[in-house]
């Protein structure tokens, strides 16, 4: 199991916010935990340093492309990026030194998977290339795959038969329990439980974590399959948790 980290970006800062407070509107109500001094590159090559490969670099909105592009160019292969990927622009990010791109509202139309469109993608970049943000919200007994800056639930579950059959697609998952994501109140740990039974590849969750006791947490219910990444909980964007303490624990593991 692995330490994720992530560079999450709001008008071109570095920032860490509640994820479900994020809208497309025109009155701003999304709530900041946290926002850097210090910008995107610098991150991009704390993670290097610390050789943590795999993390993401995330774009929340519009007005964040230059800061993308120079933190992937700052640590190259080593971050995965997030936000508005599609057939256009794909190959820009990976040009400039991702890993991986990841997706998700493009490849769903009118509340269902369009696999034409993922087809699409993986015949562009390869399915080595690629992660499918599958990042969900519990309603009833399931979780349910939500897009539009996680307002808009699709008829996606995430369960057995989903994470068998989109794995011939991509190389690995992202999925943030986006009723946590940002909180500190805790994970989703049914979700993480679930990615550990059914994914045939690689899963990153994200959401809630709060203390460096919740990695070895996630590695038991995840049966050591799920790895786990840790934003607003972290002392470099303003929380308790010790980023080193962090980075100590992922290389006794690795």
């Amino acid at each position: 199991m692995k330490f994720r980290p992530c560079i999450d970006l709001r008008d071109g800062k570095v920032v860490q916010i509640v994820g479900g407070t994020l809208k497309d509107s025109d009155q701003d109500q999304t709530i900041t935990n946290f926002q850097s001094e210090n910008d995107s590159t610098y991150f991009a090559k704390l993670y290097q340093q610390d050789d943590l490969p795999g993390g993401h670099v995330i774009a929340l909105g519009p007005g964040n492309r230059e800061a993308a592009l120079q933190a992937l160019q700052a640590y190259p292969g080593g971050m995965q990026y997030g936000g508005g990927v599609n057939l256009e622009n794909a190959f820009e990010y990976l040009d400039a030194g991702a890993s991986h791109i990841i997706v998700t509202s493009f490849v769903f139309r009118n509340g269902s998977m369009d696999t034409e469109r993922l087809q699409a993608l993986v015949d562009l970049v390869g399915k080595e290339k690629l992660v499918l943000d599958l990042s969900c919200r519990k309603k009833d007994d399931d979780y349910w795959v939500v897009t539009d800056r996680w307002s808009q639930f699709t008829d996606l579950a995430l369960n057995s038969e989903t994470l068998g059959r989109l794995a011939e697609f991509c190389d690995e998952y992202l999925v943030h329990g986006v009723d946590v994501e940002g909180k500190m109140s805790g994970m989703e740990n049914e979700l993480i439980e679930r990615l550990g039974a059914f994914s045939p590849i690689p899963a990153t969750y994200a959401g809630g974590a709060r203390s460096l006791s919740d990695l070895g947490d996630v590695e038991a219910m995840g049966k050591g399959r799920v790895d786990l990444t840790i934003g607003s909980a972290l002392d470099i964007f303003g929380g308790s948790v010790r980023y080193m303490d962090v980075v100590d624990w992922h290389r006794a593991r690795n």
